[in-house]
């Protein structure tokens, strides 16, 4: 554990070369660590030779591969060695990818192809794993979708990479994410943006990140967005909208989104609209969702419906004649903190009518019996 701090916290004199030009910290891994590498947990060797790698790839990429690739083909090394491995080294290539300013692009980049088949595999060993409580298990699951996310930030789509960020922040505690803010930028982006990214209230409460990195900054407007769409709230979001013009229209994927980023609030607003009611009260005319939704008189509020019923954010029915919906189930989501603040007074009001109808049932049942 002590080498390991040593190699997580070098000092500038160990990024400095020797004289004979080789880097001393790939000296010190080479002389202390692989000279006792069969005695140390392989999970440990692999995270201290990621280390190394992250510190040789600014100036030599081709080494800083090759000293994952040489212990990747040593047989003691393990599956959770192997794992993290395979994940930090994906990694590694990609941000040597972005560094070169080639274009990512799939079809066209052997290196691509090879990390999404080997992002594929390894989720699939990650999968048959019966136990992931462990910290091993969180290290391994924490470097691969790390992995994922860089991969899925590079090409797409921004689902995916809301997907890899989510999971990604289960298995990482916020103190030993990097570049924090830029990853609360990415992913305020992909909520806002990503197709079938409705359950917002996932990243904005039960995703510290958010609120950690981004009060007081650039992107804090990101935030409010997000908070406004998760809430339903259409005035709220059109408002900060109208407030925030010039940072939308400087970012690209909420330009290149702007049409689906105003229906996926438009759809969670008609979400939180039926989720407010009482169960007993499940039928709408179209003219109140117009009015609640703030759409226009020549909105086609049919459409919108069909929308969220294709989408299976509700169920339920249309009548075209009497204009109404019908909705029998409605989409689970996280709440927010005014969500549940509203759940609790709900269920305030449900047990005084299982109280009042439990009375009635005693007293009637008593009369029946005398």
């Amino acid at each position: 554990m002590k080498l390991m701090a040593f190699l997580n916290n070098p000092t500038s004199n160990l990024r400095t070369t020797t004289e004979g030009g080789t880097s001393s910290f790939l000296a010190i891994y080479d002389k202390v660590v692989l000279a006792v590498e069969k005695k140390l947990n392989p999970l440990s060797l692999s995270q201290m030779a990621s280390l190394v790698a992250d510190s040789l790839a600014p100036s030599d990429g081709t080494a800083a591969v090759a000293v994952l690739e040489n212990l990747l083909e040593k047989d003691h090394i393990g599956s959770a060695g192997s794992l993290y491995l395979k994940s930090r080294l994906g990694l590694l290539q990609l941000n040597l990818l972005e560094k070169s300013g080639a274009t990512p692009d799939v079809d066209a980049s052997p290196v691509l192809l090879k990390i999404k088949e080997q992002l594929k595999a390894n989720k699939a060993k990650l999968d048959e794993s019966a136990d992931v409580s462990t910290k091993e298990a969180a290290i391994v699951h924490s470097a691969h979708h790390l992995c994922g996310m860089k991969y899925r930030k590079a090409v797409g789509p921004p689902e995916a990479f809301y997907a890899e960020a989510i999971e990604y922040l289960h298995y990482t505690s916020i103190e030993k994410i990097p570049n924090a803010y830029e990853l609360a930028t990415d992913l305020s982006l992909a909520a806002l943006t990503g197709d079938g990214v409705y359950n917002l209230g996932q990243v904005v409460t039960s995703t510290p990140l958010l609120g950690v990195a981004l009060p007081g900054t650039d992107n804090e407007y990101l935030l409010e967005l997000l908070q406004a769409m998760a809430a339903g709230h259409v005035a709220d979001f059109n408002a900060l909208s109208s407030k925030y013009a010039s940072k939308i229209q400087a970012e690209p994927s909420l330009m290149h989104r702007r049409v689906a980023v105003q229906e996926k609030m438009t759809l969670l607003a008609l979400v939180t609209m039926i989720w407010e009611q009482p169960a007993s009260e499940r039928t709408w005319k179209f003219d109140a969702i117009r009015e609640r939704l703030l759409l226009g008189a020549s909105d086609d509020v049919e459409m919108l419906v069909m929308r969220a019923l294709s989408l299976h954010l509700i169920e339920g029915s249309l009548d075209q004649v009497s204009e109404e919906l019908q909705v029998t189930w409605v989409m689970p989501r996280v709440l927010t903190k005014e969500q549940m603040s509203s759940m609790s007074s709900r269920f305030g009001e449900w047990a005084v009518k299982v109280s009042n109808t439990r009375d009635y049932m005693s007293e009637n049942t008593q009369s029946l019996f005398a």
